[in-house]
């Protein structure tokens, strides 16, 4: 991305609103990708079938998720909410999911819950009634006074089928004043997961999910994990543009290599939690990629960068994104004789190239 401020200069946006604002503004302008880690999805590839005997048009990737049916496996991956920006930015995107029947995230809703008068930041329910949506608080809030109650009203709030609960210990770690108590947690997530009346997903940010974290989030009841392995935006990246000393800068940047990629995440997630419908996200920016999260274990992929710049322009130029996507995953599917969703899970075509 291009850099557009001098090094070494912080945005320090205060209070909630200021850290979205900067949030949006460094996805958009700064370098924040990961070095040293990548999606491990570039280590497979499918094997090619010259003779797919299928028709192209017939190949049918919908599915359904958490109980709505999507035309494809592919979400909008949470990105913001609370500020103007955010508004044309989240109405942009469900517009687009709604034209074709996907599914998409809001960011964290702490500040809606805090500030009403940012609420409408939030709600895309007008432009888009059908699709799949989820709410997004941060799990360590249940540490910081939030609990049910709360989750119960950033769901209302946006008329959501879900909601999310995502775990950023890192990012915390290295954020000005963050919120780095993280102990307990599992038992207050499984408590959310009893008590709400909608499914509960749980997510990383961009880290991935271990083996063992996925075990315990399947013990605790979610309905769903999303793995957000490593290899795509690096929010210890992020944070290190906010950050306002020398000292904040290098510690951020030591995280540039860190977390687990998606791939082996998505790999580790299955065996911890077999029986829980996994996200992939972390890095994906084709349908070749989105396929080999599926034939990976995947029910669905949700993806955020590739979105972000074509939803400060329009929901036409999202839309735009999301065909193209879409018609890379089909043809993914037609090259290795794959009619559906279903036996893209189970095809003999994907291999490690080492």
């Amino acid at each position: 991305m291009q850099q557009t401020h001098s090094p070494g200069q912080s945005y320090g946006g205060s209070g909630l609103e200021g850290r979205k604002q900067d949030h949006i503004r460094i996805a958009l302008e700064e370098e924040v990708e990961p070095r040293g880690v990548t999606t491990g999805l570039e280590n497979y590839d499918f094997i090619h079938q010259a003779l797919p005997e299928l028709d192209l048009g017939q190949i049918d990737p919908s599915t359904t998720l958490l109980g709505k049916r999507l035309a494809a496996p592919l979400l909008v991956s949470s990105m913001t909410g609370g500020v103007e920006l955010a508004r044309t930015i989240n109405h942009n995107l469900a517009e687009a999911a709604q034209s074709l029947g996907l599914g998409m995230g809001v960011g964290s809703m702490r500040a809606a819950l805090e500030n009403p008068q940012v609420a409408s930041t939030f709600q895309v329910r007008e432009v888009a009634a059908d699709i799949l949506l989820f709410a997004n608080l941060g799990a360590v809030q249940l540490n910081y006074g939030y609990g049910v109650e709360e989750c119960r009203r950033a769901v209302e709030l946006i008329s959501a089928d879900a909601l999310i609960l995502h775990l950023n210990p890192l990012q915390e770690a290295v954020q000005p004043g963050g919120n780095t108590n993280f102990s307990g947690l599992v038992k207050k997530i499984e408590e959310v997961c009893r008590a709400l009346e909608v499914p509960v997903v749980v997510k990383e940010v961009g880290w991935g999910i271990s083996q063992e974290v996925a075990k315990e989030l399947a013990a605790a009841g979610v309905a769903a994990i999303d793995v957000a392995g490593a290899g795509g935006t690096s929010w210890s990246e992020v944070e290190k543009h906010r950050a306002a000393t020398e000292k904040d800068r290098n510690i951020a940047s030591a995280f540039v290599g860190w977390g687990i990629p998606t791939a082996d995440s998505l790999l580790m997630a299955r065996k911890g939690a077999p029986n829980t419908p996994l996200i992939a996200s972390g890095g994906m920016r084709d349908g070749i990629e989105v396929a080999k999260t599926i034939a990976l274990g995947a029910s669905a992929a949700a993806l955020a960068s590739p979105f972000l710049r074509p939803a400060t322009e329009s929901a036409e130029a999202v839309v735009e994104k999301m065909k193209e996507i879409v018609q890379e995953l089909r043809i993914a599917m037609f090259a290795i004789r794959a009619p559906n969703l279903q036996a893209l899970r189970d095809t003999p075509f994907l291999r490690r190239k080492d």
